[in-house]
This record gives C-alpha cells, structure tokens and sequence, in this order.
C-alpha cells in the first residue's frame, strides 16, 4: 500500500492511500492496522496525533467555567441593581415554546425563524422550539396570565440562555445568554428615552466607556407600507449585485436587506432612500419626542437612518448600542462591531399573539459580547438604598425636567420612583402612598418654568419649596445620608 496522504475525516481515522480511505484499528506508536496486519506511517517519529473525548460539548455551546462566571454574575448584579432602581420586576419563562409563537412574533420570514430555530416535535405531536429569543415569551405570558389587569405600565425583565442555530464565532454562540427588558402598557416617547438610558447607565456602571447609541424610526406597518415600495423600486435596479439571500429578501421582505452584514450590500444600502424622510405624522412626532427626551438627559446618540434591526414586530424607535472597540476574531470582517444591546417599540406584538393592542417596547444585552468587551477591567459594585423618595410631574416640560432630576439621584444613590407615563397628580400621589414614600417631589409646569421643586413630607402632609438643583442634598439631609 502506498500512503499518499492522511487527515482526520471524522471518527474513526481514515487513512488516505493509493487505493482510498482505510479505517484505522489500531494506532499506536506509529503504526496502524490494516490488510490484516501493522502498517507503519511514514515519519512517525515526527507525528503527533490524539484522541477526542468520546463525548464533548455539542458545536457552537460553550462551558462557562468558574473563572468566566465570576463576569456574568457582576454584569447581572450590575443590570439588576439598575433595573430595579427604575421599578423592574424579574420574570422566568420556559426555555421551550410552541413554535408558533415565534412564526407569529418574531417574523415568518426572519433569519431566526428560517435558519436559526431549534425545532422538535413531541411524542404527543406538539412542535416546540427552544427559544431564540424573550420577547415573545414574555408578551405570552403577559395576555395569559391577565397582566392588562394590573396599573399599568408592567416593567419586567429577563434572564437566561437562549439558542440560535448559526455560524459561532466569538461573541455569537449557538447558546447565548442574554439579559432583556420590557416595558408593557404605556405608548409615551419618555419610555422609549428611558429604555436607551437604561441600557446606557448599565453599560456605565461597568465602566465600559466610547459607547456609541444609534436611534432610528422605522415608523408603523402604514408608513412603513409606502416606505417598502420605494426601497424596493430603487433596490430592483441594483438586484443582481446583492447576495443570494438579499435576493430572497428583495421579494418577502425588503426592509431586512438594510440590516444585511454583506459589505457589498451595505455599499447599496449606504445609497438607498431613508425610512426617517417617508413617516407618517404621528411616527414623526414620536420619534421627535424621543431625541427630545435623549437630549434633555444629555445622553450622546447618533441617528441612523439605515437601522433596522432583524426583527419583524418593531414599530417606531430602533437602537442599537456599541462600544468604538472592533470585535477581533478570524470570522469577523475588517472593522466589524458587535452591538452589546438592541432593542426598540414594538406597539403591535400584544395584539399579533392574541392579545388586545397594547404599546409595548424594550432591549435585550448580550451576556457574552459584554464579558468580552470587559475581559480586563476592575469591576467595583455598590448597593443600592431602599426606596423611599417618589417624584411626581405633571405636564411636559416638568417631565423632561423630572427625568434629568431622575439621574441626579441614581448618581447620588438615592433609589426614586417615579411613573412618567401619567399625567394625573392623583394617580401619580396613589403610587406614592402605595410605595409607602417618606417624601413626594412635586413638579409642575410652573416649578420647571421657575426651577423650583415642592417637597411634600408624606406623613404630615408639609411641604416646602427649594431649588431643583438642590433637591439631591435636601433629600440627603432630610434622610441624613
């Protein structure tokens, strides 16, 4: 036998020669058997080959040692302590899901449901999926255990493994974990400022610095209607430079092309009509109010009109945020980013799963992407104060001024609660006594005209009026902190 060549095909060793491949029997020192008898290799003395593990981890999972998890457990401590501060409660749902609801929620003709899923069916005939995603779950789980009845809006949050069948390479595993947020029942731009800052001020508080937020409107399904016929005439003249799948999309839908990593794609896209300059009325004064909201807390964005992120159900705002680092792997392209959060409105989701129209919006924080964008840094946590402060605003500059205010006490460390997305002093001061607060900040059209705020001792009913910017240290005194 004349061995030309031999490679590791798979499981059991195929030894290439002239007359094909020849199962290996035997290895050991050099030798293999075959024909019935030893055959050396050639130049064993230079050849090191071993064994796998009869059983190893599954392609595209990964072991979380105890080393790595020490990351995960700060960047949750980290994202929980955040979220309750702004009044989030934590919800679990199954890792299992009836496939339809994300055929129906995420998008019949998204990448994840297409490619990515994984798919079984039961002994009894039910086809489930392990979940590729939150949202869906948590909008389920919201119309089936009858949230819509509870004050509204409904702050929950998640967290936990999910899976995406694709392409693994660093900081994209086919198990993946992430840390996601919602906010169900309430349609207010402030929200969606709100949701961004979150994400922001986790992001600071791992002191993960250069981070780049990219907003966009991509309006509801009526505009977006029109929006699609335009893309689509410009897009039809430059079809056969796109990918294969860019191709498909051009007919099912165009709107994902804008979100194609395909470099030559992108050059198209780059030239292509902006969604922001075809939204209805209403769409663009939303999306105005959220910049206005960003502005107002001083929190950096950039507008990109070419956002649109790969899911179907969003409506209105889209985000994305990035640090200025390039992902350095052997599968990502020259100056790729990996965004470390996405997330945006999505106003008609409830009613898509069953439910009744309900606004709804929220983001999602990838647990491995933000492990490596902080391997190397000195992680330091502080733990939060009860709650015992609410502010009160009625009308929209006292609001934009209560959100700035907002972030004075987060930096002091003074936990306030607050519900920004109504607009009645009655049901706002029924929370506050619902909370149990020891001090209600007041703030009205007329304070925020003056830069005043009213603080009402909330067990004798006095009140007094002091200087916004120093609203922090009389609560400090008055809580001696």
């Amino acid at each position: 036998m004349n061995i030309l060549s031999w490679e590791i095909i798979d499981r059991p060793l195929l030894i290439r020669g002239d007359g094909g491949l020849f199962p290996e029997k035997t290895l050991s020192a050099g030798y293999f058997f075959g024909f019935g008898r030893l055959m050396p290799l050639p130049h064993s003395q230079h050849l090191f080959m071993s064994k796998k593990p009869k059983i190893q981890r599954a392609s595209g999972m990964r072991d979380i040692l105890p080393e790595e998890q020490k990351y995960f457990q700060k960047i949750l401590d980290v994202a929980e302590s955040v979220v309750d501060f702004y009044g989030f409660k934590k919800i679990s749902t199954p890792i299992l899901e009836e496939t339809e609801l994300f055929s129906k929620g995420t998008g019949l003709l998204t990448d994840i449901v297409q490619k990515q899923m994984y798919n079984l069916k039961t002994k009894g005939g039910d086809f489930l999926s392990l979940r590729p995603e939150f949202t869906p779950g948590v909008i389920r789980a919201y119309i089936e255990h009858g949230m819509k009845n509870f004050p509204q809006p409904i702050k929950l949050y998640s967290y936990g493994p999910l899976f995406r069948y694709e392409h693994s390479q660093a900081g994209r595993q086919r198990q993946f974990h992430q840390f996601n947020i919602e906010v169900i029942g309430e349609g207010d731009p402030v929200i969606d400022a709100q949701v961004i800052q979150i994400f922001y001020n986790i992001l600071n508080e791992l002191k993960l610095k250069n981070l780049i937020v990219e907003v966009n409107s991509i309006g509801d399904p009526q505009c977006r209607a029109y929006y699609k016929k335009v893309l689509t005439s410009f897009l039809k003249h430059k079809e056969s430079l796109l990918c294969p799948d860019c191709r498909r999309r051009l007919r099912e839908n165009p709107l994902r092309i804008l979100d194609c990593k395909e470099e030559k794609c992108q050059k198209i896209t780059s030239q292509a009509p902006q969604i922001i300059d075809h939204l209805c009325e209403d769409c663009h004064k939303h999306f105005k109010g959220v910049l206005e909201f960003l502005d107002e807390i001083e929190l950096p964005y950039r507008l990109n009109p070419y956002l649109v992120r790969g899911l179907d159900y969003y409506t209105k705002t889209v985000f994305e945020i990035f640090t200025d680092e390039v992902q350095k792997t052997e599968d990502s392209k020259p100056g790729a980013r990996i965004a470390l959060v996405g997330g945006g409105r999505y106003d008609n989701l409830v009613k898509i799963l069953g439910g009744e129209s309900t606004f709804a919006g929220g983001g999602a924080m990838g647990m491995e992407r933000l492990v490596i964008a902080m391997k190397n840094r000195d992680i330091k946590f502080i733990k939060s104060d009860d709650r015992s402060i609410f502010l009160a605003q009625i009308g929209g500059m006292a609001k934009r001024k209560g959100l700035k205010l907002l972030e004075e006490f987060r930096k002091a460390k003074i936990e306030v609660g607050e519900s920004f997305g109504k607009d009645s002093l009655k049901s706002q001061l029924k929370i506050a006594d619902r909370m149990k607060a020891k001090y209600t900040l007041l703030l009205g059209q007329r304070e925020a005209l003056e830069g005043s705020i009213i603080i009402r001792d909330m067990e004798n009913g006095k009140q007094e009026t002091v200087k916004i910017e120093s609203a922090v240290k009389e609560i400090q005194k008055r809580l001696k902190k």
